[in-house]
């Protein structure tokens, strides 16, 4: 076990709180069993490394909140779209409150899966999942635009449009993908 944070191999000090981060959301899964994380480091043969979340979330508008502002530490700390965190940070709420909202129903038997992946200084990519039924999300944009542009229905659709670089469904609606790539990383 390393007992100085500097005594980490290939993170040096910055990864060192992250992987402490994530040993620490590790643990409190197995406190709490409603809440299911993992979180990882891999290297590559580049050398850069890289931060895996797996994390369930349940159904419930209450666990939003947490399971952000947790996701988010390491985010933040992971350094992979430095100064873009906010915007990470408004579609990750829109994706879960829809999962939740939307895709389960708040239905307490059913959860969340949240993968994210975390390359530091090149980019970030989000996979929502609920356990819904899906739903036509060419319909309900199109629907919000054209009959009420003040209406919720679509609302966290375009929202995640407008603050990801990437955004797409699969499983009929039940999942999305969402990517950013840092400021830095788009310049090269």
């Amino acid at each position: 076990m390393f007992r100085d944070p500097e005594d980490f191999p290939f993170f040096g000090l910055p990864g060192a709180f992250l992987l402490c981060e994530a040993l620490a959301m590790n643990g409190m899964r197995n406190l709490n069993p409603a809440t299911d994380s993992q979180s990882r480091f891999s290297r590559k043969r580049s050398g850069t490394s890289v931060l895996e979340i797996d994390s369930w979330m349940p159904s419930r508008i209450q666990a939003i909140s947490l399971s952000v502002d947790r996701l988010m530490r390491l985010i933040e700390r992971s350094e992979c779209v430095p100064g873009e965190e906010f915007d990470v940070e408004l579609a990750l709420r829109e994706a879960l409150e829809n999962a939740v909202v939307h895709g389960n129903q708040e239905d307490p038997d059913k959860k969340i899966h949240i993968r994210c992946r975390c390359q530091p200084g090149k980019e970030i990519s989000i996979v929502v999942t609920d356990q819904g039924t899906g739903f036509d999300v060419e319909k309900t944009v199109a629907n919000s635009i054209t009959t009420d542009p003040d209406s919720e229905h679509g609302r966290g659709i375009q929202l995640m449009k407008a603050y990801m670089d990437h955004v797409h469904f699969d499983r009929g609606g039940s999942e999305v993908h969402m990517r950013k790539r840092s400021r830095s990383a788009l310049r090269s």
